[in-house]
């Protein structure tokens, strides 16, 4: 019968926190089908540098402060003993431990006498913690009852290393022997084996050194030939890029060994490329995954990555200096580039990246910011006669830069993965400093200035791995509409990511007086619990600067206000790069000189402005006119019914039901604007009518329209409060109007009309019962264009004018014409 692989599990000091943390890991082990399971553990998190510290503190002469962090570490470790383990395994473990620490206590003590500790005190003072936290977990484990017998193996009896310049040098042929002499390799059994700690040639204690609990896994994993590797920690397996600088950062599912490699050279949190060196001889597969989330099935490494991914990394080096040897004299002359690079070895400056032009004019290179100086003196002593003669004209140091690569195995022979990296640095403005690339094609690596950084790491990030389509919203005035839709936007945001590969991230919302801001997106489902529990005082500039996020592709602002102050910042929004949709008619209404300014600055922007639900909220008013003057029809009127909320009232009020208590409950209804005088002055249908005008191509202003107001001239200046209160006392007059229409069997409607000489009138018309205007539902917006295609039969379209859902409507209509036009398929 064939006897199945070990499998090697290594949990790491964050995972081993507390009980609680034993008592999970415990349950990820007995959750495991394998029988033959080896459990490498690190010590208890912030245990080694507690250790670490006493060593230190004990040459300092600080023998009240070593002292105490040995009563720490004794308490700590008998809480967690006194929790998990029953007697007498409780008692075994606590005699062991206080034995130890009586054994350190003595070293530290003697190191107070030297002032002085070797490298082999601190190996061995550091190498503790392991060995606590994993005796506690076997006895622990074994406390549970397991299928397979519990235990605990001394990893100094087993690994057996040498130091060198390159780190720990594992001696294999001696392990291996001394890993079958102490383990029945061919039986069932759960190991724990402490990490980090092995022995030196002369049978000394020492340690792997950093990340030397994960070595340990992977020297066991060899000794053990076992069939995978996993790393247990804090996250859900190596993510894409670094999440504190990039929100979006996801999992990678698969990953080569050298694709993990080159990203743990760029400071990635991934397996360190020594440690995995035994694992990737013997063709061992590597899992890192999350011991808070074993659900997840976290990231493989292995031999060949069968991801679809093709970048599996944005990464960066930060503080990086980038030194320029530039010179007429260097052109094709041999050993150039040897007595520079010579010149840095002697002086143990490290090279992180060369780029140089086939020209031969100039080299340029990248070191850690910290060597700078040191390197431009070696450089300029080494090509000192150079420089004096002229044959070398500059070296040019800057010191404020970092590097930014992409890793991915599946970037070879893949076309336009340079033109995307770089285009997604063009357009979030990043000036790209040096490139570097090896024929491998498995990293691109680029020079950018420090300062952006961050938002060359989201741009690209957002280039290679977020939908082209992802729109940062911020919405303006979630009131009656916009809250509205909100909830529309919520209701379908899943069926477009999945359908249309449309991704709407709503990423503020503001009201006139707070605002609430969000790295990715708002939960659209409690948003204004969240306004109310982490909104902060409203900033509009700094609201749309957040919106404007560069590292996403695409970046809009909803206006749902009636605000004029919030549309004079139209103009400042498009020479920010947002685009705008809005239901909002005081920007396109606004005075010529402002408007015209805003129309100059979108173009030269090249953002896009919709405003579709200016006039007749979700009817396709706007977009008829277009459509109309751009196919080369002439329209000579346009004419209609242009306000819901009058469509309403005079559909409603024939004189039973006193005028001011229709308008009250139009009000209610969300008929009409918060301040009703807004549609009553009639103010509402003019700016309509000049919005309309422009889109003809006539210059018209508010002031080139005839307005008949139904607001009585004692009421236009006091609060909306008052003229609801006092609107009652001039019901008389409206009642004498209806009267006066029905002698004459006609009915009263509230029209506005245009002409294309630029002839505006508004105001209250009497029409005969059978006219189209007169035979119209609550709401309905009806309006007729008389063109030169439509003169004998007009053209008239027709519907809901009014109403939160159909304003709202008419907005994410806008919204997702926008993205048709930024390339979504809708």
């Amino acid at each position: 019968m064939r006897v199945p692989p070990w499998s090697v599990h290594k949990f790491g000091g964050s995972s081993l926190a507390d009980a609680d943390c034993f008592r999970r890991v415990a349950s990820i082990i007995e959750a495991l089908l394998q029988t033959r399971v080896a459990v490498v553990l690190s010590a208890c998190r912030g245990v080694t540098d507690e250790l670490i510290g006493i060593v230190g503190a004990a040459e300092k002469l600080d023998e009240q402060g070593y002292r105490a962090t040995l009563e720490r570490l004794r308490a700590r470790h008998t809480g967690i003993a006194q929790e998990l383990l029953p007697e007498p395994a409780r008692g075994h473990y606590l005699e062991r431990l206080n034995a130890d620490l009586s054994d350190l206590e003595r070293i530290m003590h003697a190191v107070t006498l030297v002032r002085s500790a070797g490298a082999d005190v601190r190996d061995v003072a550091a190498g503790y913690g392991e060995l606590w936290s994993s005796r506690l977990f076997a006895a622990w484990l074994a406390a549970r009852g397991q299928r397979a017998p519990v235990v605990w193996v001394d990893a100094r009896d087993i690994v057996v290393v040498e130091w060198g310049p390159l780190g720990p040098r594992v001696q294999w042929q001696r392990s291996a022997a001394l890993a079958r002499e102490r383990i029945a390799v061919e039986a069932e059994a759960t190991l724990v084996i402490p990490g980090f700690v092995a022995t030196g040639p002369r049978g000394v204690q020492t340690t792997l050194g950093r990340n030397g609990s994960d070595f340990s896994a992977s020297i066991f994993g060899a000794l053990l030939e076992a069939g995978e590797i996993v790393i247990w920690t804090d996250v859900d397996g190596v993510l894409s890029a670094d999440p504190r600088r990039v929100p979006d950062a996801k999992v990678i599912d698969s990953m080569s060994y050298n694709e993990a490699m080159e990203l743990a050279y760029f400071g990635a949190k991934v397996i360190h490329p020594q440690t995995m060196a035994p694992a990737v001889a013997g063709s061992i597969p590597i899992r890192i995954r999350n011991t808070f989330a074993p659900e997840l099935p976290g990231t493989l490494i292995q031999q060949k990555s069968d991801s679809a991914l093709v970048v599996k990394g944005i990464t960066s080096i930060e503080d990086t200096a980038l030194i320029n040897v530039e010179g007429a004299g260097m052109i094709g002359v041999p050993g150039t580039a040897h007595r520079l690079f010579g010149a840095l070895r002697e002086a143990e400056i490290s090279v992180v990246l060369i780029s140089q032009g086939s020209s031969e004019h100039s080299i340029c290179f990248a070191i850690p910011a910290a060597q700078a100086v040191a390197a431009e003196r070696a450089v300029r002593a080494a090509f000192a006669t150079e420089l004096r003669e002229g044959q070398i004209q500059s070296v040019e140091v800057s010191d404020d830069c970092s590097i930014v690569a992409i890793v991915g195995d599946g970037m070879a022979g893949s076309h336009g993965i340079a033109g995307k990296l770089f285009g997604a640095l063009g357009s979030a403005g990043v000036n790209v400093r040096a490139i570097a690339q090896g024929a491998s094609e498995r990293n691109i690596s680029v020079v950018v200035d420090r300062r952006d950084a961050a938002k060359a790491l989201r741009a690209v990030h957002s280039g290679f791995y977020l939908s082209p389509h992802t729109l940062s919203i911020g919405l303006v005035g979630p009131g009656t509409v916009g809250s509205v839709l909100l909830a529309q936007l919520a209701s379908q945001a899943e069926r477009l990511r999945h359908d249309c590969n449309l991704d709407l991230r709503v990423r503020g919302i503001a009201t006139s007086k707070r605002m609430l801001l969000a790295e990715r997106a708002i939960d659209l489902a409690s948003w204004r619990e969240q306004l109310a529990a982490r909104g902060e005082p409203v900033d509009l500039r700094r609201f749309a600067q957040h919106v404007a996020a560069d590292h996403l592709p695409h970046r809009v602002m909803i206006d749902c206000t009636a605000d004029a102050g919030v549309a004079a910042r139209y103009a400042e929004w498009f020479r920010a790069g947002l685009h705008v949709v809005t239901p909002n008619k005081k920007a396109h209404s606004a005075g010529l000189e402002q408007f015209r300014a805003m129309q100059e600055a979108r173009r030269a922007a090249g953002t896009h402005y919709l405003y579709e639900a200016t006039v007749g909220a979700g009817l396709p008013i706007m977009l008829t006119v277009r459509d109309l003057r751009e196919t080369g029809d002439e329209i000579r009127a346009i004419d209609g019914i242009f306000s819901g909320t009058l469509a309403y009232l005079f559909n409603v009020f024939d004189g039973s039901t006193p005028f001011s208590r229709i308008v009250a409950d139009a009000r209610a209804r969300g008929f009409t604007e918060p301040d009703p005088r807004d549609d009553l002055s009639g103010t509402d249908v003019a700016r309509k009518l000049v919005i309309l005008g422009r889109e003809m191509g006539l210059a018209l202003g508010l002031e080139d329209v005839a307005v008949e107001s139904l607001v009585p001239e004692p009421l236009r200046e006091c609060s909306v409060a008052e003229f609801l209160e006092r609107l009652p006392a001039h019901d008389e007059p409206m009642r004498a109007l209806v009267e006066g229409a029905r002698r004459e069997g006609r009915l009263l409607r509230y029209v506005g009309r245009l002409t294309a000489d630029g002839r505006a009138t508004v105001g209250v018309e009497r029409l005969e019962a059978r006219h189209a205007f007169a035979n119209i539902s609550l709401t309905d917006n009806i309006v007729r264009f008389s063109t030169a295609r439509y003169c004998d039969n007009p053209l008239i379209v027709q519907g809901p004018g009014a109403g939160p859902a159909v304003t709202a409507g008419g907005v994410f209509g806008d919204l997702l014409r926008l993205a048709s036009y930024l390339g979504a398929r809708i």
